[in-house]
């Protein structure tokens, strides 16, 4: 297991969570916390393999990491993945 900070930032959300592959696309399983200069987030324990994920931006606005790299997913768009050693 390794300990996966995501980071996003937004100075108008009210509320950001992780959803992804690793909690099932929970949109209540990893609330994300808002920190100086409008940056939300939140560590996530997770086992070595890829992991797509995308944020969701007050319960209604899906987004990609600006930061991570993209894959197609089934619906025609992308998610954010990351790669855990």
């Amino acid at each position: 297991m390794a300990r996966i900070q995501f980071r996003f930032r937004s100075g108008y959300a009210s509320t950001i969570a992780l959803a992804g592959d690793f909690n099932g696309w929970s949109v209540t399983a990893h609330p994300m916390n808002k920190g100086p200069d409008d940056v939300w987030s939140v560590d996530v324990d997770l086992p070595p393999g890829r992991h797509e994920y995308k944020f969701l931006v007050d319960g209604k606005q899906w987004w990609n990491d600006p930061e991570a790299p993209k894959i197609p997913n089934i619906w025609g768009t992308e998610n954010s993945y990351v790669d855990v050693p």
